[in-house]
């Protein structure tokens, strides 16, 4: 069990008063997913020319988010920043001591999060001749991901995306962003709680592991949804405003989901 946090950006000018608050929100959401996990935080932010900055240290959320590392990234949030992306562990394989083990995993240019477990990793590791950077079993997902070709178009990006997915044995929900698809999201939820909501005012979707942080942070202000399970989705920076919390692309894994426990 792991928690998931992140907050996707339509791209424009704010004040510094929402700022401020999309800053706290995420730090709160952050702190709430603790309960799901606490041998390691981490966070990436993602701006819309590409850079990254990437902090994760065996800490949990209430303590990394007290450091000078984390109120530092966090002051460089700004119009340019599209994506905010956390994570809290518990580890199920992988030491949280070796850093590379924790979350948001890097596989080259794909960054992700993930909550449960994959069983069938090194052997797939094996099959592809993948490089691997950490022991953790998350890594398999991005390392999939990441082989695929990011020119395609939504559709044909989701259909190859699936044909990788259902190699997986294992329960998760995990979040996706690759560097060669600026400002897209990628989304699946199976046997592992994801929810999200839209707000107006900052045009953006929050993103938390359980329904009851979203009401934490924000109460019965904003309503929070939990994303449909089995679906592959592609959320759309840049479509915020129109589509809110629908994916601008969405694919069903139907009867090719391979992810079962075993």
């Amino acid at each position: 069990m792991c928690g998931i946090a992140a907050l996707l950006l339509h791209p424009q000018e704010r004040s510094v008063q929402d700022w401020q608050a999309i800053r706290g929100v995420f730090s709160a959401n952050l702190q709430f997913n603790e309960e799901r996990g606490r041998e390691a935080t981490g966070v990436a932010i993602v701006q819309t020319d590409g850079q990254v900055s990437l902090l994760k240290q065996p800490l949990p959320a209430s303590r990394l988010v007290n450091t000078s590392q984390f109120l530092s990234l966090l002051e460089a949030v700004n119009s340019q920043t599209m994506l905010l992306l956390g994570h809290t562990r518990l580890p199920t394989k992988g030491d949280p001591a070796f850093n590379l083990n924790n979350h948001p995993i890097q596989a080259g240019p794909v960054l992700g999060v993930h909550n449960g477990e994959v069983f069938n990793d090194d052997e797939l590791f094996a099959r592809f001749g993948f490089p691997r950077t950490a022991q953790v079993d998350s890594e398999i997902i991005f390392r999939l991901i990441e082989s695929i070709d990011p020119a395609l178009s939504d559709e044909g990006y989701l259909e190859s995306v699936r044909g990788r997915i259902d190699l997986l044995q294992g329960q998760f929900a995990f979040l996706a962003y690759d560097l060669r698809r600026p400002g897209r999201l990628l989304a699946l939820r199976h046997r592992n709680p994801l929810c999200a909501l839209f707000h107006p005012a900052w045009n953006a979707l929050v993103f938390s592991s359980r329904y009851v942080f979203l009401r934490k942070t924000f109460g019965r202000a904003l309503a929070a949804e939990a994303l449909n399970p089995d679906r592959l989705l592609v959320f759309d920076a840049a479509s915020i405003p129109l589509l809110r919390l629908h994916p601008a692309a969405c694919l069903h894994m139907g009867h090719r989901v391979g992810l079962s426990t075993v």
